[in-house]
C-alpha cells in the first residue's frame, strides 16, 4: 500500500493550487485511515470531438488517484455543454445541439479509455443531464437563490465584459451553478479542474455547504498546458495541439518542436513518470549532465509509448533521427505514395511544381507553394528544386519533400 506522504506528494505533484490547503490533506489523511476511497470528480463538457495532451493534463491527474485506490467520478457535460463554458471566453458561446453533443461524448469517449481506467470498480460515469434537464422552476429558483450578481461578477472573464460593456447572457450566470449543482448530487470530496475553473470549482464547494448538507469538497487544480509554439494555451482552433490518436511519427514530430523551457512542465503532466523520475529529470539537466536535446527526445518517446506503445515510440523516433539528425529521406513504407497524374504534366511534358503541391496537398495554394519553391523548401531525392517548372521525368519514381517533415513518394 502507498503510503500517506508519498500519496500526498503523488497527488499534489504539478497541481496549480490546492483549496483549501488543510482539508486535502486531511480528507486524504481519513480515507486512507478508514480505508474508504475518495470521490474525485471531473467534470468535462463533450464540445471538440479529440482529445489533446492540454486535455490529458486533468485526466491523468484523475487516473492517479484512481491508481492509488480512490474512485473516480468523470460527469460528461451532456447539459452544460449545450449551454457553453463561459470560462476565459471574451465572448457568449455559441450554444451546441444535443446530436452534436453526443456525438462528440462518443468519441470522447472512446479516447479517455487511453488514459482513464474505464472499470466500474474505479470510475464512475455520470451524464449531468440525468439532474439538469429534470429541473423544475421551483428548483432553479432555489439554485439561483445562493448566489448574487454581484458575486458573479467577481469573476475576471465576466468582470472584463462587463467593464468592456460586452454582452453576458443570464445562462452564463447559470453555468456556474449547474457545474458547482453537479458535485452535490454525486457528492464529491475533491474536485479537479484547470486554472481556468478555479471559480466554478469553488462554487460546487459553496452549493455543497449551503443545500448539500454535507463537507465541501476540496479543489485542486491544475496547470493549462501551452501547445506546440509554447506561448498560448494548446486549442485546435489555434493548430498548437498534440492529439493523442495522432500517428506515432507526428506526434514524435510536434513533441520535438516544443521550446526548451517547456519540457520540465511536460514531463510532469503529461507522462506517466513518477515525480521522483521527473524531479531527477530536471536535476540532470540544471547541471548539464542531460543535453536538452536529449531530455526532450526522451519526452517525445515516453508520450508516444504511452498511446501507441514502444516499438512504435521506438520507430518514431528512428524516423526522426533519419530525417532530421542523419539529413536522410525517410524508409519508402514511413511515407504517402502518390501518382504523378496527367494533369499535372503540361503538354511539353514538364510539370509547373506549384500545382503539383497544392494538387498533392503539401501547400494550400499556388501562392503559398510558390513562396515554398522560392524559399528552397521543395526538394527532389533530398536535392533542393531552383525553380518552377521541372521535367516529369524528374520525378517519376521520387520522393518529393516539402520542408523538413512532409514526403511523398511519386510513383
Amino acid at each position: 500500500m502507498v503510503t500517506f506522504e508519498d500519496q500526498l506528494r503523488i497527488l499534489r505533484s504539478g497541481a496549480a493550487e490546492v483549496i483549501p490547503d488543510a482539508q486535502f490533506d486531511l480528507l486524504l489523511r481519513e480515507s486512507l485511515d478508514a480505508g474508504k476511497p475518495l470521490r474525485v470528480k471531473l467534470g468535462l463538457d463533450p464540445t471538440a470531438g479529440h482529445v489533446h495532451l492540454g486535455w490529458t493534463v486533468v485526466l491523468r491527474k484523475l487516473r492517479q488517484f484512481q491508481d492509488l485506490g480512490h474512485k473516480a467520478v468523470l460527469i460528461i457535460g451532456s447539459f452544460t455543454a449545450q449551454v457553453g463554458d463561459p470560462s476565459g471566453k471574451s465572448e457568449t458561446r455559441k450554444p451546441l445541439s444535443a446530436e452534436q453533443v453526443r456525438e462528440y461524448a462518443e468519441a470522447l469517449l472512446d479516447q479517455f479509455r487511453l488514459v482513464l481506467d474505464m472499470r466500474e470498480e474505479v470510475l464512475e460515469l455520470r451524464w449531468n443531464s440525468e439532474w439538469l434537464a429534470a429541473m423544475r422552476m421551483d428548483d432553479v429558483l432555489r439554485l439561483t437563490s445562493q448566489y448574487t450578481v454581484a458575486r458573479m461578477l467577481e469573476r475576471d472573464d465576466f468582470a472584463k465584459r462587463h467593464a468592456e460593456g460586452r454582452p453576458i447572457s443570464l445562462v452564463e450566470f447559470l453555468y456556474p451553478l449547474m457545474q458547482g449543482y453537479d458535485s452535490v448530487v454525486v457528492g464529491a470530496d475533491i474536485e479537479l479542474g484547470g486554472t481556468d475553473q478555479t471559480f466554478n470549482l469553488l462554487v460546487g464547494r459553496d452549493l455543497q455547504e449551503r443545500i448539500g448538507h454535507g463537507r465541501p469538497q476540496a479543489v485542486l487544480t491544475m496547470p493549462l498546458l501551452e501547445g506546440t509554439d509554447g506561448v498560448q494555451k494548446m486549442s485546435q482552433s489555434l493548430g498548437n495541439y498534440i492529439g493523442i490518436t495522432e500517428p506515432a511519427d507526428e506526434m514524435f514530430g510536434k513533441l520535438m518542436r516544443i521550446p526548451d523551457a517547456l519540457m520540465a512542465k511536460y514531463y510532469r503532466l503529461v507522462t506517466d513518470l513518477s515525480p521522483w523520475q521527473v524531479d531527477e529529470i530536471e536535476a540532470t539537466l540544471s547541471v548539464g549532465e542531460l543535453h536538452p536535446a536529449e531530455a526532450k527526445r526522451r519526452l517525445a518517446w515516453e508520450i508516444v509509448r504511452m498511446y501507441h506503445g514502444e516499438a512504435a515510440a521506438d520507430e518514431a523516433r528512428a524516423h526522426f533521427d533519419r530525417i532530421h539528425k542523419d539529413r536522410q529521406l525517410p524508409l519508402a513504407g514511413g511515407m504517402d505514395t502518390a501518382k504523378l497524374t496527367s494533369e499535372c504534366v503540361k503538354a511539353d511534358d514538364t510539370v509547373w511544381l506549384p500545382k503539383l503541391l497544392v494538387a498533392l496537398g503539401l501547400a494550400g495554394s499556388n501562392g503559398e507553394a510558390r513562396r515554398l519553391v522560392a524559399q528552397r523548401g521543395v526538394r527532389v531525392d533530398g536535392v533542393v528544386v531552383a525553380g518552377e517548372d521541372i521535367a516529369a521525368k524528374e520525378l517519376r519514381g521520387r520522393v518529393l519533400q516539402v520542408g523538413r517533415r512532409k514526403f511523398v513518394h511519386l510513383v
